[in-house]
């Protein structure tokens, strides 16, 4: 049985290349398997093999305590109600919201109103009930995903956790990470970081975190040729500051912090085909003044304007749009007669050029670093890639000496119009060292 199994697996590969090596070929795709994805291979191989060790006791700690917040999230969401229900069935939620409370309804679904992310988050505005039912599924949600799910994935001889890394699910060429998925742990919040504390080093080793900064705008500036942005960069002005200087028209001094936030919604949102309805949900402004600020971007940028039309444009044309390195996505939906299908599909348009990208660049790094790094330091894994940031465990007493090696690396991983640039730190866990 054995066997028949491994040759099935040895067999169906070799068939399915037969298949598939004559389409690459036409779609000019080799480069991209034989310097990128196979290499990245045996790279990814080791990071498996590496783990990283976790503090089960922290996590214990953390368990008890989220646990303990949970009922109290729970006896506060009854006393509102006036009653208990099944806190985890939509069902009962919206009987509760929207026939006993009477709050305005939200869209009808097969089940009733929906009670869905988007919707309590409406309702938070002037409801505490959708507060608390937010914070509920919130605390919920790390608990099951990581706080207590993570200690039963690590593994008995190595006393360390081995995710598995995928090349071949996000569509943007993206890794991700399964059992557990340690790409998706919240980042800015206080319950995030606890969780990335979790994640240490042996005694004698230093964690260190390099993380590209800001490569996505990078790639959107070079992408779009657009001389403002691309000076910012060159000149490593705080490019939000720029684009709030820009859009506002005034001095960087002169640019509050409210300026810069709007400016920094808008930079990455653009990113991501962001139109004003989201802008003024995310910056709680006015539909018209969100129109205004997106309106006033692209007159102030216009080559970016440009680049999107012509992105979308050529999208069209080709029913695919590419990476920098080449890598497609077909886009079967970009000329869909269905508006709000088509007008998703031409933001999947804008943002995988530079999504995409960025993954590559990434993988061209970490491919370079594991052909050199046995050779130049003894003793330092690399253990977890989480989109922009890799991590680290580098031995105490030549730490400073890899940080200043991993950066040139990294830096000089892609050449384009402006450099990248690395942000790292250093610390005993993860939460220290992002």
């Amino acid at each position: 049985e054995a066997a028949s199994y491994a040759g099935e697996d040895a067999i169906i590969p070799l068939k399915l290349m037969d298949e598939f090596y004559p389409i690459l070929k036409e779609r000019n795709l080799i480069g991209l398997l034989h310097d990128i994805e196979v290499p990245l291979i045996p790279v990814l191989a080791e990071m498996e093999w590496n783990g990283i060790e976790i503090d089960t006791s922290l996590l214990n700690m953390l368990s008890c305590k989220y646990n303990k917040k949970l009922d109290e999230i729970s006896n506060q969401i009854y006393a509102i109600a006036g009653e208990e229900f099944n806190l985890n069935s939509p069902k009962q939620i919206s009987e509760i919201l929207f026939f006993k409370l009477k709050l305005p309804k939200s869209k009808k679904i097969k089940t009733g109103f929906s009670t869905d992310v988007n919707t309590l988050e409406k309702l938070a505005v002037e409801y505490d009930i959708a507060v608390k039912l937010l914070e509920y599924r919130e605390t919920q949600k790390l608990l099951s995903t990581y706080i207590d799910a993570i200690p039963t994935q690590v593994n008995s001889n190595s006393g360390r956790v081995h995710t598995s890394f995928n090349q071949t699910i996000a569509a943007t060429g993206r890794l991700s990470s399964t059992q557990p998925n340690l790409q998706n742990i919240p980042i800015r919040t206080d319950s995030g970081k606890k969780i990335r504390e979790a994640f240490i080093v042996p005694e004698g080793f230093t964690m260190v975190s390099a993380d590209y900064s800001q490569i996505e705008l990078r790639i959107l500036a070079h992408l779009s040729s657009d001389e403002s942005l691309i000076q910012a960069f060159k000149e490593d002005r705080d490019i939000h500051t720029h684009t709030a200087s820009v859009i506002y028209n005034v001095f960087p001094e002169m640019v509050t912090s409210q300026m810069r936030r709007a400016a920094k919604t808008i930079n990455f949102g653009l990113i991501y085909g962001m139109g004003p309805h989201n802008l003024s949900n995310q910056l709680k402004i006015p539909f018209t003044e969100a129109q205004l600020f997106i309106k006033t971007y692209f007159e102030q940028f216009p080559t970016i304007q440009n680049y999107m039309d012509i992105t979308i444009e050529n999208a069209r044309k080709n029913g695919y749009v590419e990476t920098l390195l080449g890598r497609r996505r077909y886009l079967t939906d970009i000329n869909s007669s269905n508006h709000r299908v088509r007008e998703a599909t031409e933001r999947t348009a804008i943002n995988t050029p530079v999504q995409g990208s960025a993954a590559d660049i990434i993988k061209i790094a970490m491919v370079q670093i594991n052909n050199e790094i046995s050779l130049a330091f003894e003793h330092v894994r690399m253990l977890l890639q989480v989109h922009d940031e890799l991590i680290f465990e580098v031995p105490e007493n030549i730490v400073h000496e890899f940080v200043e090696w991993v950066v040139y690396k990294m830096s000089n991983a892609y050449k384009m119009k402006i450099p990248l640039k690395v942000d790292t730190g250093i610390g005993e866990n993860w939460s220290v060292a992002h």
